[in-house]
């Protein structure tokens, strides 16, 4: 399997199948290189590895993106832990560590958003 076959793989099985449908029937030839990239380094090297968990690889994840503001990516990955065994625990300890090491209000807004999202996924 090559690098792209194994990301693809590990990004359905970590974002799932609808999501990633529907994000490869908005692909254009015009982004096409790009998703490939993203498939491949992002999916097919650093999530395929197996050198930590998938659980940690989620709570890293998260607490990068919270760290550098990149909020609109959070609720995408914040549904991925129903799939990589992170749990709202889990979620929250990382954005601990954020309001720490990377500032409170980036981890506040952060905590918004997962407690929304989480919310969203129990259906309240």
């Amino acid at each position: 399997m090559d690098r792209y076959e194994k990301g693809e793989a590990r990004r359905r099985q970590v974002l799932g199948d609808a999501h990633v449908d529907a994000s490869q029937a908005r692909q254009t030839a015009l982004d096409e290189p790009f998703q490939t990239l993203v498939t491949e380094g992002a999916w097919g090297t650093v999530w395929a590895s197996d050198a930590i968990s998938l659980r940690e690889r989620s709570m890293i994840t998260l607490a990068l993106l919270a760290a550098t503001k990149n909020f609109h990516e959070m609720p995408m990955h914040i549904r991925a832990t129903a799939n990589t065994g992170a749990s709202e625990r889990d979620v929250m300890e990382a954005l601990q560590h954020v309001a720490i090491y990377a500032g409170v209000p980036a981890a506040n807004h952060a905590v918004k958003i997962a407690k929304e999202v989480f919310a969203e996924m129990r259906g309240e």
